[in-house]
């Protein structure tokens, strides 16, 4: 068991860093350049404004299908019709909710018809996750690994076509890449659907009101904190959009910049859906868990600062080595969302405690003042600032909720923190000094990074901030 955990976890990071980044600076820069800020920017707003209110698609249902699916097999086929007949359920609500609302902000009818679109390929998505929860679940890993980059493979291939394939002379448009997706999503959910069909040998859409509700019942404070945080996450391009008449140039300008910051946030993210199984084992077993929130807390932040130090002295070369306009205001606001990083990969560590812990009062205190302060910082620097003042937005949200995070632990847990926080810092420093002067002895970008990022490693293991032992720590709590 344990190493067919490593196995998987190995393979699904190796898998999501080769084709999730590559997607972003590769294929997704690239469109940006083709179609043009203000194309880009509107289609960036519709993109999450189809995310806000994902969450209806799934309501819990992954969680609560992974968890009884791994202990009772055989409840597979039971339980897939209800879900399935549920999830059609939702989708209707979800749609509504969706286009009510983007009639609301006032977007155009060529937006709808978009929107629309991109609204079915977050359906297609929900059902691909479900499906492979299935995966999962059953111990699937490698097939699960596979299919969780596949829809990805394929949109870089047809896109790939598309860009410099040569098979078209006319330029780019934006509704190609909503075509693609769809495409690349409807032949991975195909996939989906035939490994599933082995294990389902009947099917008949049927809605189990009891299972339902209880699905919904439970999940119901998760689905809230996943909702308010989507918000304060995803709603700043959508009022970038809506406040600032410039046919979306401000949307566009703040969208170069968050595809960087989003390209950095991957391995921050599959760090903390690691570490959420781990905590919520050790929780219920009445581990102690401070020695894993310590060595959880050094490794994700040792990443988060040596990333953001190199992103804020080189962030006009980093943008120019993929776009071809508006750089500097574009380094700008990718200087204050790398800040911003820090406090975003903090949560993944303090706020997936606190899920774990089931504190879901507290966080969705937290998230629900995050999303107040957020839409009212926007609603002030937005008007004054432009994508800047979002950016700014977002550095005092991220900022606030995950300090407040942190205290809620402290106060729960009583951590002792200071000898951490100060080899911290003493990194940090050195870091900053170190940077500078790289920075006033070499031009090449190239030579800066592999010196950097040398010096960050060794400068790391004479602090002992990361050592091998805590990998194999954290491998070892997790069987």
């Amino acid at each position: 068991m344990k190493q067919k955990f490593v196995w998987n976890l190995f393979l699904i990071v190796i898998l999501n860093l080769l084709i999730k980044p590559f997607y972003i600076i590769g294929i997704d820069a690239e469109v940006i350049n083709r179609v043009g800020l203000n194309e880009y920017g509107n289609y960036f707003a519709l993109i999450n404004l189809s995310f806000l209110f994902n969450i209806i698609l799934d309501c819990g249902i992954i969680n609560y299908n992974t968890r009884n699916i791994a202990q009772h097999n055989f409840l597979l086929e039971k339980y897939f019709s209800g879900i399935i007949t549920l999830r059609l359920l939702l989708v209707i609500f979800y749609l509504l909710i969706t286009i009510l609302l983007s009639l609301l902000l006032g977007f155009r009818f060529y937006d709808l018809k978009i929107l629309v679109l991109l609204s079915f390929n977050q359906i297609i998505v929900a059902f691909i996750l479900y499906l492979r929860s299935n995966f999962s679940a059953l111990h699937y890993f490698v097939t699960d690994s596979i299919v969780s980059i596949l829809d990805r493979l394929l949109l870089i291939v047809i896109c790939s076509i598309l860009l410099w394939g040569g098979l078209t002379n006319s330029i780019f448009k934006i509704e190609w890449f909503v075509f693609s997706q769809t495409v690349s999503y409807l032949f991975t959910l195909l996939i989906c659907i035939f490994l599933t069909s082995k294990k389902i040998k009947y099917l008949k859409i049927k809605l189990s009101v009891p299972l339902a509700l209880v699905i919904l019942k439970k999940s119901f404070p998760y689905a809230a904190l996943i909702l308010m945080m989507t918000i304060y996450y995803r709603s700043d391009s959508i009022m970038l959009d809506r406040l600032i008449d410039d046919n979306s140039l401000q949307a566009g300008i703040y969208a170069q910049a968050y595809r960087f910051f989003e390209a950095s946030n991957m391995l921050a993210y599959l760090f903390a859906a690691l570490l959420l199984p781990i905590l919520s084992k050790m929780l219920k077993n009445r581990n102690k868990i401070n020695e894993i929130i310590y060595c959880s807390f050094r490794i994700i932040m040792v990443f988060a600062i040596s990333l953001s130090i190199f992103s804020i002295f080189y962030s006009i070369e980093i943008m120019d080595l993929r776009y071809d306009s508006n750089l500097i205001e574009s380094s700008k606001i990718f200087i204050v969302l790398m800040i911003s990083f820090l406090f975003v990969s903090s949560t993944y560590i303090f706020g997936t405690l606190l899920t774990a812990n089931g504190e879901m009062y507290k966080l969705n205190m937290v998230a629900f003042f995050g999303v107040i302060l957020n839409i009212f910082l926007n609603l002030i620097l937005i008007p004054k600032l432009f994508a800047f003042g979002s950016a700014i937005a977002s550095l005092f949200t991220q900022s606030v909720t995950g300090i407040a995070q942190f205290i809620i632990c402290y106060q729960i847990f009583n951590f002792k923190m200071k000898k951490i926080f100060y080899k911290i810092f003493l990194f940090s420093a050195i870091l900053l000094v170190v940077t500078f002067i790289l920075d006033q002895y070499f031009d090449s970008l190239i030579t800066v990074f592999i010196l950097y990022g040398i010096f960050s490693v060794l400068l790391t293991l004479k602090l002992k901030l990361i050592t091998l032992s805590d990998f194999k720590f954290i491998v070892n709590n997790k069987v």
